[in-house]
């Protein structure tokens, strides 16, 4: 039996929250309701106590602090930015500061709200905190529109909640992530490289760190910083990223995010080459293909998935050509003809390539996307 702190704060989805706390309680958690003010003007305090079987505390006690889990459905736009800032204005934002487990958060709001570049600031800030949202999903909403805001159903937080609880789905493997653009010398000052900033390869890693999975990142050349939690192994260059890549090959499960360059320059000048007139003519050769040698290296029950970041529609079709060639399980093809995805963008759209199926996960920030890439591979793994 786990402590579960049960969040509640304003919104119509507030009533599916009694929901989620009976399925708590029925799988034997002890569950401690903790509504927000505006919370009660949606839904009454009293039904949560008598679902949790326990009152709500009016004030953070200790024993909060020390709660298995954190869950907090819906979390409203309003909590959402409290949460960014570190205020603690109710028991519900004090018990976030304060608890030491981990913190699961089901947003829903207008779709407006959630598209307000402040509302996905504060989203990205909390996420780099640890926190993990679920959600939002899209539909109808209580306004009459329709969009991204709904919350997740509480039958899907609360498998997340059991995951979570159980150590994660991922608990015992290993997971190997590349992430990031190798650059490739050409002088001492200049390189050939590409725009990826890693972000997407970064998302996996911190999801798959969140399913308790013991995680390699391998990283090239990230704009941005890597998830807490996870060995990071630096590899500039598409030399040095075969080379660690395929040192820690043995892995249960290989994500293959980097956009490893194709040729380097035959030679590179240790010097820097003044400008001049004249034209400068660079050779560029091969790089090691570093996914067909995992694949040619792969051991029995090993799932390995390459991505591809290509122009839409001959992308998708090269996509399918790698699959087969490069013996792997999966492709995640990504359309960099899209100035909104992709490349150094803080949203992603792809299409999961496998040998039965292919889906494609509509246009969501990047940790949402990586959350869906895993839900799809996980069932694949034996």
């Amino acid at each position: 039996m786990a402590r579960v702190l049960l969040g509640v704060t304003a919104g119509i989805a507030a009533y599916k929250a009694s929901e989620l706390c009976r399925l708590l309680v029925r799988a034997g958690h002890d569950v401690t309701p903790l509504l927000t003010p505006a919370a009660e003007t949606f839904v009454a305090a009293q039904t949560f106590e008598a679902l949790a079987r326990r009152e709500r505390p009016k004030e953070l006690y200790p024993h909060l602090v020390d709660a298995d889990l954190l869950v907090i459905a819906p979390l409203s736009a309003n909590t959402l930015a409290k949460l960014a800032q570190g205020l603690a204005d109710n028991v519900l934002t004090q018990a976030a500061l304060a608890v030491r487990g981990p913190v699961l958060a089901a947003p829903a709001m207008n779709v407006r709200m959630w598209l307000h570049p402040a509302t996905q600031a504060n989203a990205a800030l909390v996420r780099e905190r640890g926190v993990e949202l679920l959600g939002p999903d899209e539909g109808e909403l209580a306004e009459g529109e329709h969009g991204r805001g709904r919350m997740v159903e509480p039958e899907a937080i609360f498998a997340r909640c059991q995951a979570i609880l159980a150590g994660g789905s991922l608990a015992g493997r290993r997971v190997l992530v590349t992430a990031g653009g190798t650059r490739e010398p050409i002088d001492a000052v200049r390189f050939v490289g590409n725009r990826s900033s890693g972000r997407m390869g970064i998302a996996l890693a911190e999801e798959a760190r969140r399913r308790g999975a013991d995680v390699v990142l391998v990283a090239a050349n990230l704009a941005v910083p890597p998830p807490a939690g996870v060995e990071v192994v630096s590899a500039p260059t598409a030399a040095d990223l075969a080379r660690e890549t395929l040192g820690r090959a043995d892995a249960d499960l290989v994500l293959m995010t980097a956009a490893v360059a194709d040729y380097r320059p035959a030679g590179a000048r240790e010097d820097k080459r003044p400008k001049d007139a004249e034209p400068w003519v660079v050779e560029l050769v091969p790089t090691q293909d570093v996914l067909a040698e995992l694949g040619r290296r792969r051991r029995d029950g090993q799932l390995l998935v390459g991505f591809a970041a290509d122009r839409a529609p001959r992308g998708l079709e090269r996509a399918r050509e790698k699959l087969a060639a490069k013996a792997v399980d999966a492709i995640v093809f990504n359309d960099v003809s899209r100035s909104d995805i992709g490349f150094d963008a803080a949203e992603n759209e792809v299409v999961v390539v496998t040998r039965d199926r292919e889906l494609r996960l509509e246009k969501a920030p990047k940790p949402e996307i990586a959350a869906r890439i895993l839900d799809l591979l996980e069932p694949l793994l034996p």
